[in-house]
C-alpha cells in the first residue's frame, strides 16, 4: 500500500505572510467549520507567532480569540498547532523562563495541541526549555530546523541538528523553510538522513513559495520520508505565502501517495470567506507585491513571513527618505530602487554578521540593518552608522553563538563602544519576572484571567497589552483603517467620515475622537510644531533630534529609569529609544548639556528630525 501523506493548513501564517493582521475572532469562528468540512486537513495552524500581538494591536483580546478559534477543531479531533520562537516565546525579544513556562500551560488549556518551536539561530540550548515546558504543559513538542542556504548550513549540519533537538526532548521535527530557498534535492537529503536515524519520528515540511521551489520541495519531502506537508489556499496561497492545497494535493496523488479527498464545496466556501475578510479590512494591510512570487529573493533569502511587514515598512521609509532628499535638493528614489538596493545590501552584510538564519527575529535584524545602511548611504553617511540594540544583542552573543565569524569591522565597533561579548546561556540574561507582573496587575485592579491567561498576555506583551486595556490600541487601529479606506476610496471630504465613536474593551465603553490626515486640532502635529518653533526663540538651547521615525520611548523596558529634566548628558550618552520596524534603536546625545525639556512623550509616534529633547 502506498504511503499516506497528511496535510496541514497554515491559516494563521497565510495571513501573516501576506500582510499585517489576522481575521477578527468572529471571522475566525465563521471559517472554522468550512475548514473542517473540507475533510482533507489533519492539522490546522491556529495561533502563535505574531497572532496575539496583532490581535492586541487592533484592540481584540487574543485569549478569547484563541479559545473560540481552536474549539471547533478540538471538538472533531483535528490537531491545532502554534508557532513559538524559543527564547523569544511569541514576541520579538527574549522572554523570562517563568513567563515561557506559563505560556505552554495556557496555550494547551486554550486548545492548542502542538508547539512548533524554533530558534532563530538554531541553538539547541535555547530550545531545551521549549521542549521541556511544552511536554510539561501537555503539548506535543515539535522542533523546527530553520532552513537557510549558505556554505555553513549543509545537509549534514541539519541532520545533526535534528539529533540534538530529539536528544533534548523534541517529539517531532519540522523542516521550516521560511524563505522557500531550500533547494528541493537538499531538503530531500535532510529528511532522508533524519528518517534513517529516527525511523519513528513524525516529520513535517513547511515551505514558503516565494522564489518557486516549494512545490518541488514538497514532493522531495514526501518521497524521502516526510509525514505531513503544510499548505496554503486561495486567495492567500503562492506569493510570500505557501504552495496551494490543490496543486500539492494533485501532485501527491499523481506521485502515488494517499491523500484525503477535498470537499470542493467547502473549499469554495473557505475561499469565499477569506476573500470577504480581505474585502472587509484585511486587504487594506496586504501589499499587492506580496501576492506575487519573486525569484530575486533567492539571493537575499528573506522569509515570506517577514515580507508582509517589510513592504509596509518600505512605504514609510521611502516617504521619510524622499522628504530628506527633497529638503537637501537631491533626486528622489522609487520604492523599486530602494527594494533592490535592500536585497543587494542583505546579500552583502549577511556573511559579515555571522550567517544568522533569516528567520524571526534575526531576519528582521539583518533586513533592518541592511535598510538602515542603504538609507544612511543615500544620505551620504557611512555603512554601519546605525545599528539597533536588538541587532547588537545578536552580534554580541546574547541570543546564542552565531554559526559564522563576525566581520572585523563589527568587532572593532563593539570594542570602541565598550560592548562586551557574551558566551553564557542566553536565558540567564532574562531572570524570572512573572510575580512582578502579577503585582502590577493587582495594583491596577486587573483580573489575571482564566488559567492566568491575562497575566501571560501582560507579561508577554506589556506595552501592547496596556494600550489594549486603555482602548488606545483600538482607537489607533480604527483611525488608521479609516485613513486607509479614505486613501483607497477617496471620500469627498473629512466631514463625511465619523468624527467620534464608542468602543468597548473588556466590558467597559469608551468614547473616542478620530482624527484624519490634514485635520488640524489643538493637539495635532501642526500645532505642536508651532509650539516647538516658538520655543526655539527663547534662550540659548540645543535640540537632540530623532535619527529616524518610529515610536518614542524613554526606556527600552518597564524596569529601566528614563532621563528627566535636570539630568546632565554627555556626547554619546543614550538618552531615549525609538522603536521602528520591530526593533529598538538607541538615541545618543550629539550635544552635551543639561536637559531642559523632553518634547516627546513616552509611546508617541515621531518623525525623523523631530526635536525630542531640549538641552542647555
Amino acid at each position: 500500500m502506498s504511503k499516506e501523506i497528511k496535510l496541514a493548513l497554515v491559516y494563521r501564517d497565510m495571513w501573516q505572510s501576506s500582510g499585517k493582521y489576522v481575521p477578527r475572532v468572529d471571522q475566525l469562528c465563521r471559517v472554522a467549520q468550512p475548514i473542517i468540512d473540507m475533510g482533507c486537513f489533519y492539522r490546522v495552524e491556529t495561533n502563535g507567532g505574531g497572532f496575539e500581538q496583532v490581535n492586541l494591536l487592533f484592540g481584540e483580546n487574543p485569549n478569547i480569540a484563541v479559545r473560540k478559534w481552536t474549539q471547533a477543531f478540538n471538538d472533531v479531533g483535528i490537531q491545532t498547532q502554534m508557532l513559538e520562537r524559543g527564547l523569544n516565546g511569541i514576541r520579538m525579544s527574549p522572554v523570562p523562563a517563568d513567563v515561557r513556562q506559563l505560556m505552554f500551560k495556557v496555550k494547551k488549556k486554550q486548545g492548542t495541541d502542538i508547539s512548533r518551536s524554533f530558534d532563530g539561530l538554531n541553538n539547541p540550548q535555547n530550545l531545551a526549555n521549549s521542549f521541556k515546558f511544552a511536554r510539561e504543559g501537555g503539548m506535543i513538542a515539535q522542533g523546527a530546523l530553520s532552513l537557510t542556504y549558505s556554505p555553513l548550513h549543509t545537509v549534514d549540519y541539519y541532520i545533526s541538528l535534528a539529533d540534538s533537538y530529539i536528544d533534548l526532548g523534541a517529539e517531532e521535527i519540522c523542516i521550516k523553510d521560511m524563505a522557500g530557498i531550500g533547494r528541493p534535492v537538499s531538503i530531500g537529503k535532510i529528511i532522508a538522513g533524519i528518517r534513517k536515524r529516527h525511523p519513528d519520528i513524525t516529520i513535517q515540511y513547511h515551505g514558503h513559495s516565494t522564489p518557486g521551489f516549494s512545490v518541488a520541495s514538497s514532493l522531495e519531502a514526501a518521497r524521502n520520508g516526510a509525514d505531513i506537508i503544510d499548505v496554503g489556499m486561495e486567495p492567500l496561497s503562492w506569493g510570500t505565502g505557501h504552495a496551494d492545497l490543490l496543486t500539492v494535493h494533485a501532485m501527491l496523488k499523481d506521485a502515488g501517495f494517499q491523500v484525503a479527498d477535498i470537499n470542493m464545496n467547502s473549499y469554495m466556501e473557505v475561499r469565499s470567506l477569506s476573500q470577504e475578510f480581505m474585502d472587509d479590512f484585511l486587504g487594506l494591510y496586504i501589499n499587492p507585491r506580496n501576492r506575487f512570487m519573486n525569484s530575486l529573493l533567492i539571493g537575499p533569502g528573506l522569509p515570506g513571513g517577514m515580507m508582509g511587514s517589510l513592504m509596509a515598512d518600505l512605504e514609510n521609509n521611502i516617504k521619510s527618505l524622499n522628504k530628506w532628499l527633497n529638503k537637501n535638493r537631491k533626486p528622489e528614489v522609487t520604492q523599486e530602487d530602494l527594494l533592490l538596493k535592500l536585497f543587494n545590501e542583505v546579500q552583502n552584510i549577511w556573511p559579515k554578521l555571522g550567517y544568522p538564519p533569516l528567520v524571526t527575529p534575526f531576519s528582521q535584524y539583518v533586513k533592518n540593518l541592511a535598510l538602515m545602511n542603504v538609507i544612511q548611504m543615500e544620505k551620504g553617511r557611512e555603512r554601519w552608522s546605525m545599528i539597533d540594540e536588538n541587532t547588537w544583542g545578536m552580534l554580541l552573543g546574547k541570543s546564542g553563538k552565531l554559526l559564522g565569524p563576525l566581520d572585523p569591522v563589527i568587532i572593532k565597533m563593539a570594542e570602541e563602544q565598550n560592548r562586551e561579548f557574551f558566551t553564557g546561556t542566553p536565558q540567564d540574561l532574562y531572570p524570572n519576572a512573572l510575580e512582578g507582573f502579577r503585582k502590577r496587575m493587582e495594583e491596577k485592579n486587573w483580573d489575571i484571567g482564566q488559567d492566568e491567561e491575562e497575566l501571560l498576555e501582560f507579561a508577554m506583551h506589556p506595552q501592547q497589552y496596556e494600550a489594549f486595556k486603555s482602548g488606545e490600541a483600538k482607537t489607533k487601529f480604527l483611525t488608521d483603517m479609516e485613513e486607509r479606506k479614505m486613501k483607497k476610496n477617496g471620500p469627498s471630504s473629512i466631514k463625511d467620515l465619523p468624527q467620534n465613536m464608542e468602543v468597548e474593551i473588556d466590558g467597559h465603553k469608551y468614547k473616542v475622537q478620530i482624527s484624519y490626515p490634514n485635520q488640524i486640532s489643538d493637539s495635532s502635529p501642526a500645532t505642536q510644531n508651532n509650539k516647538t518653533e516658538a520655543s526655539k526663540n527663547i534662550g540659548d538651547f540645543n535640540y537632540i533630534t530623532a535619527p529616524l521615525e518610529g515610536k518614542f520611548y524613554l526606556t527600552k523596558d518597564n524596569n529601566d529609569k528614563g532621563i528627566k529634566v535636570g539630568d546632565k548628558v554627555e556626547v554619546g550618552d543614550t538618552v531615549a529609544y525609538i522603536e521602528a520596524m520591530k526593533v529598538i534603536n538607541a538615541i545618543s546625545a550629539d550635544k552635551a548639556g543639561t536637559i531642559v525639556e523632553i518634547l516627546a512623550s513616552h509611546g508617541q509616534d515621531i518623525e525623523e528630525d523631530d526635536e525630542i529633547i531640549k538641552i542647555a
